[in-house]
């Protein structure tokens, strides 16, 4: 058996003759399906420490502690619960993410590793889909954001018409024309963001220190929460923070196909993502006690505590904000749906078209509908999208841990009649894992005594996946063994 990959380190790379025979079959292959070459896995540490740090520096993540607030807890048990939900949600993200450095390849063609190569569009569009709404939920707060800005700095602006609307379709296509110039180019401006929004962060956090008199005053409010109340109320709310970043935990590869070394974006992303989003609730939570203080209510949107500043302030403070969504909005929620239509079609539709694609279907799902008719929209959708993709989770790191061991064949993710194409393109097992994760978490709703299944969507419909998957793969031919593995792959 020849080769047709080498091992490089960390990485593990296609030989040339692979790439000339696998790029012939235009529905499995085009420039940006492709594995990385060795030249592109370039992505070092500070590198996923920029992209997390632009990513959680968000109006989101500003105000995730305030629903834990008002539940009853104090400033510290909000914090605490924001970072416990972080470093669990990490570990799914780390455990994906191993697949993506060492095999160079983003998150469509690594789920034809467990779904098929006509399966994966399964969870690749499962994906998009909640990207995609996620990208119209945050256009519409960042349109809101822009609108409000301008309202303050430009009184002409009340006399448009349909300004809200305008701001909105402005937000939008700067969000879409960023993110259509690629992924290296959303990594360059993570780059950008993540030093301007932390300094954004300590300047907003030291103004609200020094007007309210220091810390004392604006974390004095005590927890109305003890014992059993508290633990009714972390579980849910530490789910609720794995939900936030779920997204991320499955589509992970897409950015660390181009790290250098596993121990580099290891250390990127565990050393930034919790910290960061710990810290920054904290922010959160000690700028709104502060305008508590300051104007005699809380304000947790931050738009509304820069729009009581002179104009400058608001015009520099507005940039940032701006920034601070762009760089979510393009990092977290384009680069998963763009590439799942781009596998539907690799001949036909690129990156950019994928990206133009995943922007109409997010003003499609009508972003300012939803959120103006539903009060508790974003929770249900938390949870609701926790669920489903969990069970996609457990699939991907039972499959990719336990089943196969971290060998696969690049070369047959790329063919359409290879080892990876299962029957006729599916894995049926994987499907029917994924009913079962799916009906773990639902039997929560259905049986009131389980219903902190469904509390616990994320968490038990992954378990739920990831047992059913690794026990239906028992046997399965598709999983090489080492000697098997060895054969294809030759070591520099």
């Amino acid at each position: 058996m020849r080769a047709t990959q080498e091992r490089v380190g960390d990485v593990v790379v296609l030989t040339p003759q692979a790439v000339n025979e696998l790029s012939r079959h235009a529905s499995m292959w085009n420039d940006d399906l492709r594995p990385c070459t060795l030249e592109e896995h370039s992505w070092n540490g500070s590198r996923f420490a920029s992209l997390w740090i632009g990513m959680c520096l968000c109006l989101p993540t500003y105000s995730l502690a305030s629903g834990m607030i008002s539940l009853g807890m104090n400033w510290w048990e909000a914090v605490l619960t924001v970072l416990t939900g972080s470093i669990a949600v990490m570990v799914a993200i780390l455990l994906v993410s191993h697949a993506g450095t060492r095999y160079g390849i983003p998150y469509p063609v690594f789920a034809r590793l467990w779904f098929g190569t006509r399966g994966a569009h399964i969870p690749a569009l499962a994906r998009a889909l909640i990207a995609a709404g996620w990208f119209g939920i945050n256009s519409w707060f960042g349109g809101q954001a822009l609108d409000a800005i301008l309202l303050r700095v430009l009184p002409a602006w009340q006399q448009l018409n349909a300004h809200l609307g305008v701001a909105f379709v402005l937000f939008w296509a700067i969000n879409v024309l960023v993110a259509m110039r690629g992924p290296q180019a959303i990594g360059k401006l993570t780059q950008l963001s993540a030093p301007t929004l932390a300094v954004a962060a300590i300047a907003l956090f030291v103004w609200a220190a020094a007007s309210a008199g220091g810390l004392g005053p604006m974390l004095a409010t005590p927890s109305s929460i003890h014992g059993p109340q508290f633990w009714a109320a972390f579980f849910p709310s530490v789910i609720g923070v794995i939900a936030f970043w779920a997204t991320m935990a499955l589509n992970i590869p897409d950015f660390t196909r181009y790290a250098k070394t596993q121990r580099g974006q290891i250390l990127g992303q565990v050393l930034s993502m919790p910290l960061t989003m710990a810290v920054f609730s904290f922010v959160g939570i000690a700028v709104t006690s502060a305008t508590v203080l300051l104007f005699g209510k809380a304000l947790w949107n931050p738009v509304d505590v820069i729009v009581r500043f002179p104009a400058p302030v608001v015009v520099i403070a507005g940039l940032i904000i701006i920034l601070s969504s762009v760089t979510i909005n393009v990092g977290a929620n384009v680069m998963a749906p763009a590439r799942a239509f781009e596998n539907l079609f690799p001949s036909k539709i690129t990156f950019a078209i994928g990206v133009l694609v995943t922007g109409l279907l997010s003003l499609a799902m009508q972003p300012w509908y939803m959120l103006s008719t539903f009060s508790s929209y974003i929770f249900v959708w938390l949870g609701t999208y926790g669920a489903m993709l969990g069970a996609f989770d457990g699939i991907a790191i039972a499959d990719y841990w336990l089943v196969r061991k971290r060998r696969l064949d690049l070369a047959e993710l790329y063919s359409p009649s290879g080892i990876y194409s299962y029957a006729g393109g599916f894995n049926v097992r994987a499907v029917i894992a994924l009913v079962v994760g799916w009906l773990v978490a639902l039997a929560g709703i259905r049986i009131a005594p389980l219903h902190f299944l469904w509390v616990g969507g994320w968490l038990f419909s992954m378990l739920g996946g990831f047992v059913a998957y690794w026990l239906l793969m028992r046997g399965e031919r598709s999983v090489e063994s080492e000697e098997e593995y060895e054969a294809v792959t030759a070591t520099a």
